[in-house]
């Protein structure tokens, strides 16, 4: 995911109308935290009583599937029979802090609630957690996975987090032989790099961006689309795959580029403004898309807010605002089961929220190979690759690539 750093859009030209536009912008943006570790709720509750609530699971095809009984997910305590040395850990690289942080933290919190229900029942295997904070950048990601690379008790990496700081690293952790399973890097590319070592735990772009165009199709709700993409690895990629798929409701006329960092979104409010879509796409992150959404209703336009797992967060709904409601996400993560909800906030003491579920899967399947008695980094990709188990997010099984062998989207609604 997360891509180059920030550089405003420079114009060479305002109308009156963006110059009103920009001031209600100004007042919107100030309003808005860019920090995302204040929250004391986490998750998906958002401010005022909005939520992320599901909405619909669909397929490839944009058909609804029903949510599968995760009654029967692998339980990371095991038989409490597991040995292991006892330096033995397991990494999570991701942005810990910095503007997208939720994201990272949802995930690790979720590797927390795995190990402590695998150390509470297996005394002989403590395993340690190693937090490493890439802020989603993918050259502080370089140094990071370095360290990681160089520390032998690491078994395994719950990560990177991002497609950006995953493309940047993922040669080097192939190279080395360290099993890397990403809860949430989805650019699509990543697993056509011929790399050993690498697991995808949810759907891709390419199957998220056909997947949302074909629901939002079949809807009947859109007769034009505008898309607005960031720069990043992730929304470049996602916007693509959207776009292909939506055909003729994508308007190439009011498509919108924009940088991540951007804050003052005037000009693309005027763009989209003038278009009159039915619903805009946003392919990025929350912390854009938060501002975006506000300057949009302040600039008038009523259209569909519809954006991706990047904005599927507390963040966007808590900076945004009312102006956040009724809009529409997408993500290939799985909602928290009622049971992994009640767990995950008992012991993290914030909500269960993207990627939470990814986290913890992943983790558990790391573990359960622990117990299978694969204690070295190369023994454990090999259990990896021939895994095939239920978590609380959804089947796993991988394909030679390092792809799900079955990949479905969730569609989300704030209310």
């Amino acid at each position: 995911m997360l891509g180059s750093m920030t550089r405003r859009v420079a114009r060479s030209r305002v109308t009156r109308g963006a110059l009103v536009i920009g001031a209600a912008a100004v007042l919107a943006v100030a309003g808005c935290s860019s920090k995302s570790t204040d929250n004391d709720s986490g998750g998906d509750s958002g401010s005022g009583g909005l939520k992320i609530t599901p909405l619909v699971q669909v397929d490839k095809d944009g058909k609804e599937v029903p949510a599968a009984d995760t009654s029967a997910a692998a339980d990371p305590a095991g038989d409490g029979k597991t040995k292991c040395a006892p330096e033995t850990s397991i990494a999570m690289a991701g942005p810990l802090t910095g503007p997208n942080a939720n994201l990272g933290l949802n995930i690790v919190r979720g590797v927390k609630l795995a190990l402590d229900k695998h150390n509470k029942a297996n005394a002989d295997c403590q395993v340690k957690l190693k937090e490493f904070d890439t802020e989603g950048n993918p050259q502080k990601a370089g140094q990071v996975i370095d360290r990681i690379l160089g520390d032998q008790s690491i078994v395994a990496l719950i990560g990177p987090t991002f497609s950006g700081e995953t493309k940047a690293t993922g040669q080097r952790i192939s190279d080395t032989g360290l099993l890397s399973l990403t809860p949430s890097a989805t650019n699509t590319d990543l697993t056509k790099n011929g790399w050993k070592t690498f697991f995808r735990g949810l759907g891709n772009d390419g199957i998220q961006g056909p997947s949302v165009a074909k629901y939002l199709q079949s809807t009947g709700k859109y007769k034009k689309i505008c898309v607005v993409q960031d720069n990043t690895d992730y929304g470049t990629g996602l916007a693509k795959s959207l776009t292909e798929t939506l055909g003729p409701l994508a308007d190439p006329s009011c498509a919108v580029n924009v940088k991540e960092g951007d804050k003052d979104f005037s000009a693309a409010v005027s763009k989209l403004s003038s278009a009159k879509p039915d619903g805009i796409f946003y392919a990025g992150y929350y912390a854009e898309a938060a501002p975006l959404v506000q300057q949009l209703r302040s600039g008038g336009v009523t259209a569909t807010f519809i954006s991706d797992d990047g904005t599927k967060d507390v963040e966007f709904v808590k900076q945004a605002g009312n102006a956040s409601k009724d809009s529409v996400v997408s993500c290939p993560c799985g909602p928290a089961p009622d049971k992994f909800a009640e767990e995950y906030k008992a012991l993290n003491g914030f909500e269960a929220g993207t990627y939470s579920t990814e986290g913890y899967d992943l983790t558990t399947i790391v573990l359960k190979g622990l117990a299978q008695g694969k204690v070295s980094r190369a023994d454990l990709v090999e259990y990896v690759r021939t895994y095939e188990g239920q978590g609380v997010a959804r089947q796993y099984k991988w394909d030679p690539t390092g792809e799900l062998s079955n990949a479905l989207i969730w569609m989300y609604q704030v209310k």
